[in-house]
């Protein structure tokens, strides 16, 4: 398939109105013309866990959700992106209950990785673990074998209880590559067009390495699992956070990527009024990526910044931030801390939020986004201009609550009818339909604190003109008559 160059929604399945239903209702009937580009819908499958991304199957719709009816019916009228967490499955999903069940008589043991398929004698070392990049203090969790009363150490990237509710798959084992190709033929079954591999980074564990995006191991994993996506006519996007070499090293290597640099620096850039390190950074970045300003999780920085930051200065603006309601998420391995001491791995909150509820700051952050190159993702919190939501965060303990609001109907209605909603859906509006976006896009010569971006294709062309320190946005284009048109966002 060919994505869409077109605005892209990313949603839970509960998150805009309660269900599957109605969110299809909500994107056939409100956001049709805004993003026509497709739906990245978070995790709809049975969980047990970090709200959908502790997968039981990915062969069933989790039925407070509704069913992989409602999935196909989305699947008419939009493209449907759906995530796999290809690094890792639930604790309690079948096939790891019944491993906990027989342990190594089970069907299913070579799904998992035991620490003898790591280390020898099954021993961890302590050297090796502190070379790693880590997600918990231990990357492994222990549990004791049902049978036989034998006490089982396996590999556990993620997960904040212990043992983890997430456990890793081998992805070494044709058994597990059995089973991707199982699920990946439900999701061409079902009217998925993409499918976005959540933590893929993770999947290699070698010892001496930081067990994160080992080169050239991972190219092996992702050159397969690209051509059985490529056989079912389903496009693949690459999850990783990490420093940006390795992210265009997947761009060369064909995949799309997102662009986990550009939340970071146009937030600065707003902050300080200031566009030199945004403009530097769009005239250089790779064109083919999805841009995103917010996403479920936070505003990434470290590794995704890992030297191109000023850590003295990106402190500074974190600090703004913490003091607009943001809270952050920290590296927890030294090593992978920067030499002063500088750990932010990213800052939760919504993104209306980290700009001080400023509609002018916002809209002009989000006409940024749309103009630059790339497939638009808009989260959902983000395209209906919330805020933090303190109460959900003070109800869950997670800090990445504060991005998560479920609107009620009522409440998706009235978000909508902001002024500064609907100053952004105008925007959309024409990033959708505006044809020059398929042209030539140029970084121009402006003043520091200006962004002067434009889209070229035969006679149409646009321009985006921001004053930073105004916040003042202006869009100009040439019309379907000819004429020059322009309008303040």
């Amino acid at each position: 398939m060919t994505i869409k160059n077109q605005v892209q929604l990313i949603t839970y399945p509960d998150s805009l109105g309660g269900n599957l239903k109605t969110l299809r209702n909500v994107l056939e009937n409100q956001l049709a013309d805004i993003v026509p580009g497709g739906v990245h819908i978070l995790p709809p499958f049975p969980s047990s866990g970090d709200r959908g991304f502790a997968p039981l199957t990915y062969l069933e719709i989790e039925p407070t959700f509704g069913t992989w009816d409602d999935i196909r019916a989305i699947g008419k009228s939009f493209d449907v992106l759906v995530d796999l967490m290809v690094n890792h499955i639930s604790q309690k999903s079948a096939y790891f209950q019944d491993f906990l069940e027989k342990g190594r008589q089970s069907q299913y043991a070579d799904l998992f990785i035991t620490l003898d398929k790591i280390w020898p004698d099954g021993q961890p070392v302590q050297s090796d673990i502190d070379q790693m990049f880590r997600r918990r203090p231990v990357p492994y969790s222990t549990f004791t074998i049902a049978e036989t009363g034998e006490e089982v150490q396996v590999w556990t990237t993620f997960g904040k209880t212990d043992p983890s509710e997430q456990i890793d798959l081998d992805i070494h084992s044709d058994q597990t590559k059995e089973l991707l190709q199982t699920f990946f033929r439900a999701f061409s079954d079902n009217n998925i067009t993409m499918v976005r591999l959540d933590a893929v980074g993770y999947v290699i564990k070698k010892l001496g390495t930081s067990c994160f995006f080992v080169e050239p191991d991972i190219y092996h994993f992702l050159d397969w699992i690209m051509e059985l996506a490529n056989s079912l006519g389903i496009e693949l996007l690459p999850e990783v956070h990490a420093h940006h070499s390795i992210q265009y090293a997947l761009a060369d290597h064909g995949f799309w990527i997102y662009d986990f640099i550009l939340p970071y620096r146009v937030l600065e850039a707003l902050i300080n009024n200031s566009s030199g390190d945004l403009c530097q950074y769009l005239r250089e970045r790779p064109a083919k990526q999805i841009t995103t300003l917010d996403c479920h999780d936070g505003i990434p920085v470290k590794p995704d910044l890992d030297d191109m930051l000023d850590t003295k200065e990106a402190r500074r603006v974190v600090d703004i931030c913490v003091e607009r309601g943001a809270e952050l998420s920290l590296i927890l391995s030294d090593e992978h801390k920067d030499e002063d001491g500088f750990d932010v791995h990213q800052i939760a909150g919504t993104y209306y939020s980290l700009l001080d509820c400023d509609d002018d700051a916002y809209i002009a952050a989000r006409a940024i986004q749309l103009f630059t190159p790339g497939i638009p993702q808009i989260y959902y919190v983000g395209l209906l201009a919330g805020e933090n939501d303190i109460e959900a965060r003070n109800e869950t303990g997670d800090r990445r609550a504060l991005n998560r609001h479920n609107y009620t109907m009522e409440e998706i209605q009235d978000s909508l009818t902001k002024p500064v909603v609907q100053r952004l859906l105008k925007i959309i509006r024409f990033r959708n339909q505006y044809e020059a976006f398929n042209g030539t896009f140029t970084v121009e010569d402006c003043q520091p604190h200006e962004i002067n971006l434009t889209w070229c294709q035969n006679d149409r062309h646009c321009r985006l003109f921001i004053d930073l320190k105004s916040k003042q946005t202006t869009i100009t284009y040439v019309a379907s008559d000819g004429l020059e048109v322009q309008y303040q966002a």
